[in-house]
């Protein structure tokens, strides 16, 4: 745990920023194919929920979304001047076996303030396909009233011509696939453990169709 809940918001200067040098990045490395951003909210507080099998995830998001996303990132990559270039885009850092109240005031502040925040609900990277949802998705979710906007990743990292594990060969194709938005809550307001375990079973329901809907869509 941190030792102050008081940490200032990052800017949206910061993730914008850090949405153009995404897509520089995105579009230079890799062919991205963006279905459904139309469908993110163009104003208001957000939570993309990515699911995660590649390093690539958050820094594709970040590029090809159409508005500019704070990401909750492990502190493990906070580390020398990748720390400080993270910050400085408006990235959080946030301690995974703690109850890191800095960054859960910084990720609500986020969305207090109207702006877009991204979660990998499963955790770590993995399968990538939504099976292991912790309750830190919920709880922001129905804390905040946050619409939350399912995105699927599908890229191969099983074909032969990857350089680094866990990355899609360079110049193939990756599809990012953006869902309807969904309320996570039941409409109480309730912020009990149960009503955020029926949150999760809920968001998970959701997750698993979104990411089945985008594999057919893609093919992948």
């Amino acid at each position: 745990m941190t030792a102050s809940s008081t940490a200032p918001v990052p800017s949206e200067k910061g993730a914008e920023v850090g949405r153009r040098i995404g897509v520089g990045l995105m579009y230079g490395l890799w062919k991205p194919r963006v279905l459904g951003a139309w469908r993110v909210p163009a104003t208001g507080p957000v939570i993309y929920a990515v699911n995660h099998a590649h390093n690539i995830d958050g820094p594709m998001v970040m590029g090809v979304a159409p508005r500019p996303t704070h990401f909750l990132i492990k502190k493990e990559a906070f580390v020398g001047p990748l720390g400080r270039f993270l910050t400085g885009i408006g990235q959080l850092k946030v301690d995974r076996h703690s109850t890191d109240r800095a960054a859960i005031g910084q990720a609500l502040g986020v969305l207090a303030d109207g702006g877009v925040l991204g979660i990998f609900p499963e955790g770590t990277r993995g399968e990538g396909d939504f099976a292991s949802l912790r309750a830190g998705l919920a709880y922001f979710a129905v804390r905040s009233g946050a619409p939350i906007v399912p995105v699927a990743v599908l890229g191969s990292t099983d074909r032969p011509g990857r350089l680094i594990k866990a990355l899609p060969p360079l110049r193939s194709r990756v599809d990012v696939v953006f869902g309807d938005p969904f309320d996570a809550g039941d409409g109480s307001g309730r912020r009990t453990r149960k009503a955020l375990d029926e949150a999760t079973e809920r968001i998970q329901k959701q997750l698993t169709a979104h990411l089945e809907n985008a594999r057919r869509l893609t093919g992948r």
